[in-house]
C-alpha cells in the first residue's frame, strides 16, 4: 500500500524506532507492527512495543502466535533474527556500516575489537544476509571504556534517525537510493552462544576489559572459571604489566583492595566486581590467595 509501512521490532532499537515515528506522527503511516521476545537479554522490549502498539491502535502480530499477512508496500525490520518469508520491498537495519561485520551480533564484536566508529547501515534485503544494497548509513565516534547498554543507547538514537529519514521518504513517495557494497571490503561476525560469553586468558587484559564491558547487561556477562567455579565478571580494570618470568595466565598474582590482579596474555587485570554464577554471591574478597581463573 502506498504511503504506509509495515514494521518487524526487537529489542530497544525497535522500541526506539516506534517511540520516534510517533512522535513524528506517522502513526497513519504504520500499516502493523509484528514483534518478537528475545530470552537471551534480561530485557527485551516486547511488552513495551506491544502497549505502545495498543496505546495508539496500531495491529500488532506476535511473531510464535498470529499469522502475518501478506504486505505489498515497504517493510522494514529491526533488531529481527528471523527469516522474513514475505521479502518484497523489504529493507533491514544493520548494526554495522557494512559492508563490514556483515552477520551477527556486530556490535558486540565491534566493541571487543576496538573500533573507533560504530553505525547503522539500512538495506535492501536479499537471500544472503546483509549483502544487500545500501539506502544510508549513519555512525557516530565513540571512546573507550564503554559499556554495551551505552553503545545501545548509542546505536538505538542513529535507528530512530535512520528510520524516520526512510519513512519520510516513502511517505512522499520519493525513490530510496541504492549503492552496490564493495565485497573487497566485505568481513563477517560468526553467531555467539553461551560459551562465547567466556574470557580467553591468552588475550591482552585491554581486549578482555572490552569484552566484559560488551556483554553486559542486556546481556548475560563475561564468564570465567574461579577454581572450578563459574563466575560472571561484572566490572574490572586493567593494570600495567609486569615482568613475570613464568607467565601461567588467569593466576592472581596480587591482591589489590581485597580485588585479584589476574595475568592475561599481555598486561594485568584487577576484578573489581564479580558474583559466582549459581548464587550470585560475590566472589570478593577471594579467601584464597593461590587462585586461578580459567
Amino acid at each position: 500500500m502506498k504511503n504506509k509501512i509495515a514494521l518487524y521490532l526487537m529489542n530497544k532499537k525497535g522500541y526506539s524506532v516506534l517511540k520516534a515515528l510517533l512522535s513524528k506522527n506517522f502513526t497513519n503511516h504504520i500499516k502493523f507492527i509484528v514483534g518478537a521476545q528475545d530470552k537471551n537479554v534480561k530485557e527485551d522490549y516486547f511488552q513495551d512495543i506491544k502497549d505502545l502498539c495498543l496505546d495508539n491502535n496500531i495491529e500488532f502480530y506476535e511473531r510464535r502466535i498470529n499469522e502475518i499477512p501478506k504486505f505489498d508496500g515497504y517493510k522494514i525490520a529491526i533488531g529481527w533474527r528471523w527469516i522474513i518469508s514475505d521479502s518484497e520491498r523489504l529493507i533491514v537495519f544493520h548494526d554495522s556500516l557494512l559492508p563490514k561485520y556483515r552477520g551477527f551480533a556486530p556490535l558486540v564484536s565491534m566493541l571487543i575489537n576496538g573500533e573507533k566508529e560504530i553505525g547503522v547501515t539500512s538495506l535492501f534485503a536479499e537471500k544472503s544476509y546483509d549483502t544487500g544494497d545500501i539506502i544510508y548509513q549513519f555512525s557516530k565516534k565513540i571512546i573507550y571504556p564503554i559499556k554495551i547498554k551505552e553503545a545501545i543507547d548509542k546505536v538505538s538514537s542513529l535507528y530512530s534517525k535512520l528510520a524516520i529519514k526512510i519513512t519520510e521518504e516513502i511517505i512522499n513517495d520519493n525513490k530510496l537510493p541504492r549503492k552496490k557494497q564493495d565485497e573487497s571490503k566485505a568481513s563477517y561476525s560468526l553467531w555467539r552462544d553461551y560459551d562465547d560469553y567466556f574470557i580467553n586468558w591468552n588475550n591482552s587484559s585491554e581486549k578482555i576489559k572490552r569484552k566484559v564491558d560488551a556483554v553486559g547487561f542486556p546481556y548475560k556477562g563475561a564468564k570465567a572459571f574461579l577454581n572450578d567455579k563459574e563466575i560472571t565478571i561484572k566490572s574490572c580494570e586493567t593494570v600495567s604489566d609486569l615482568n613475570i618470568e613464568n607467565r601461567d595466565l588467569g593466576k592472581v598474582i596480587f591482591k589489590e583492595e581485597d580485588r585479584p590482579v589476574v595475568v592475561c596474555g599481555k598486561g594485568l587485570l584487577k576484578i573489581k566486581e564479580a558474583i559466582y554464577t549459581d548464587t550470585g554471591n560475590e566472589i570478593s574478597p577471594i579467601n584464597k590467595f593461590r587462585s586461578r581463573f580459567k
